[in-house]
């Protein structure tokens, strides 16, 4: 769901803008870190980067059939009303 390399790149610059001293008092911190980022984004209602970009080409080739099809039906009025 969520990229495991943005998660860890958060989760890293974390653990770095905790002073050294407090570091040292608790182990893992940057692995404590990326469980509770986890969990939390797993939480939210989000796509991935991939679902998201075949849903935008989806959009696109929608887009276009329907440009496509107001041309024909412009075409089509003036057949009709040229006819009349």
């Amino acid at each position: 769901m969520i990229d495991a390399k943005k998660i860890e790149q958060i989760a890293e610059q974390v653990t770095n803008a905790i002073p050294p001293g407090v570091k040292n008092i608790a182990d893992n911190i940057e692995e404590k870190v990326k469980a509770v980022l986890q969990s939390k984004l797993s939480q939210l209602d989000v796509v991935s980067r991939e679902e998201f970009d075949v849903q935008t080409q989806v959009l696109a080739r929608t887009r276009a059939k329907l440009e496509q099809l107001e041309q024909d039906l412009e075409v089509l009025k003036k057949q009709l009303s040229s006819d009349e």
